[in-house]
Order: structure tokens, then sequence, then C-alpha cells
């Protein structure tokens, strides 16, 4: 299976301790050389740093076409990471584009590209007994105080999801 990932879902797992769990649903992530830039230039978040760059299992992909990325980009207002990413999926026929961003997610959607944000990955790893129901609660709300937006109707399929499983 060929999963890429935007910024934002890595992110989110490391905010809540929970990185392996990419690993542990998807084996490899790849992510596009924006993203990982992205994820690894920011002197804030030297500790982040330092975990993504220890991943094994996150694998950077530099192969990218710059005359489409910007093309998207110009088109549609992504940014550079979003934009790798969406073509990594287009190009390198992905299985899932791991990504949370409003406007990347329907981008992709209109392109054909099967996606999952971060609270159906959360949704996935409960079915796969890898995260438990108050791991989750704890989780989206870390997720909120970090100031994340998950909308309540988004959380509440979470959790009808987790009732009837």
């Amino acid at each position: 299976m060929i999963v890429i990932s935007d910024t934002t879902p890595i992110i989110s797992f490391l905010k809540i301790n929970h990185l392996d769990l990419l690993e542990k649903l998807f084996g490899e992530v790849q992510i596009p050389k924006g993203v990982f830039a992205e994820l690894t230039e920011n002197p804030r978040f030297l500790e982040e740093s330092k975990i993504v760059q220890a991943c094994d299992f996150i694998k950077v992909v530099e192969d990218i076409d710059e005359d489409y990325v910007t093309l998207l980009r110009r088109s549609t207002g992504l940014d550079l990471g979003e934009s790798e990413a969406i073509y990594l999926s287009d190009n390198g026929k992905a299985d899932l584009l791991l990504m949370d961003e409003v406007r990347g997610r329907e981008v992709a959607t209109r392109m054909g590209i099967k996606i999952m944000g971060t609270i159906g990955i959360l949704g996935i790893a409960y079915q796969d007994s890898l995260i438990s129901k108050d791991e989750i609660k704890a989780a989206v709300e870390t997720l909120r105080d970090a100031g994340r937006h998950i909308s309540e109707r988004l959380y509440e399929q979470l959790m009808n999801m987790i009732k009837n499983s």
C-alpha cells in the first residue's frame, strides 16, 4: 500500500504521542520534500523535528515535478506541502493520501484521490484495537487544546462509529 502524507496528520500524531499508529496502520508513509521541510525546519519544534528525522517508516520523496506543483499551487491556492503531497498521490498512484486541510481535501477528492484525515485514522486505529475509546477522547481533546479545529459533527461521527463497533 502506498500512503502519502501531508504535514498536519503527522503533526497531529506527534502532538498526541501516537506517531507509531501511522507505522502500525500503513507501514511506510511517504512525504514530499516540502512536507519534510515543514516538519523539520521550524526552530520552535526541535524535539518534534528529531522524532520525524529518526522515523524509519517516514520516507522523503525528492522526485517532484516542480512545474506541476507550481501550477497546482497557482490554480488552487494550496501551500507547497499540500501541493507536493497531491502531486505524489496523483502521479505515484498512491492508495491513500493523509490530509486534514479542507481545501486540499477538496482538490484531492476532485482529482479522484482517496483521502483520510486524522479523525479517520483514529477510527481505523480503534477498529484495529491499537487505541482505546478513552485514548481517542483524550487525543481529540489534546488536538483541540492545541488549536486544531475538529468539527463537532466529525467528532460525533467518530464516537458513533466507536459505539457501534
